[in-house]
């Protein structure tokens, strides 16, 4: 994106124009894909949703001037191409704790490995062996993991990642819970 660009009034009303000639219809579509954005962010353990959202629609925003006569197709699709290079920033500047940030002394590492064990514990054998196998390796051999996980799983990528983000969250809340007893 241009250093120091703001949505202005005029990028906005372009935006909504390439939407749909209806400003009342081209308003709805451009909710409907920001709320779709926040969703697919938020599944993706994005705690800053809203903003990438927002940071996604700008971008879109800012290249129509370039491209907005040019481009044939459903605009949707060209807002969730942006989000998934918004999404690839976003995990370089900031990586992603799988489940907590890291703890200051031994004493509070074991306290939370120890909660994690119990809390992988109690769930069901299927959903246990799902965020362990998701989480596992790095890089590439993690890409080709979770790909053949959901072919073996007959779902699509997207609706495993669902899946796993919501283990996940189930498992943090239970890691709080137990350390709150503590």
């Amino acid at each position: 994106m241009k250093k120091n660009w703001v949505l202005s009034q005029e990028s906005f009303d372009t935006l909504l124009k390439w939407l749909s000639p209806n400003r009342d219809h081209a308003g709805q579509i451009y909710e409907d894909i920001r709320q779709r954005l926040i969703r697919i962010f938020t599944a993706r353990g994005c705690n800053e949703a809203e903003d990438l959202a927002d940071e996604t629609m700008n971008r879109v925003a800012s290249k129509l001037p370039e491209m907005g006569e040019t481009y044939s197709g459903e605009p949707a699709r060209y807002f969730y191409a942006v989000a998934n290079n918004v999404h690839l920033e976003f995990l370089r500047r900031k990586p992603p704790a799988l489940f907590f940030p890291a703890p200051d002394d031994s004493r509070e590492v074991e306290d939370r490995f120890r909660c994690l064990e119990n809390c992988l514990t109690a769930l069901n054998h299927e959903n246990r062996d799902l965020v362990i196998q998701y989480y596992q390796d790095d890089k590439q051999a993690k890409i080709d993991r979770r790909k053949l996980l959901a072919k073996r799983l007959g779902i699509a990528p997207n609706a495993l990642r669902i899946r796993a983000c919501r283990i996940r969250g189930s498992l943090l809340k239970c890691v709080e819970e137990c350390l709150g007893r503590k």
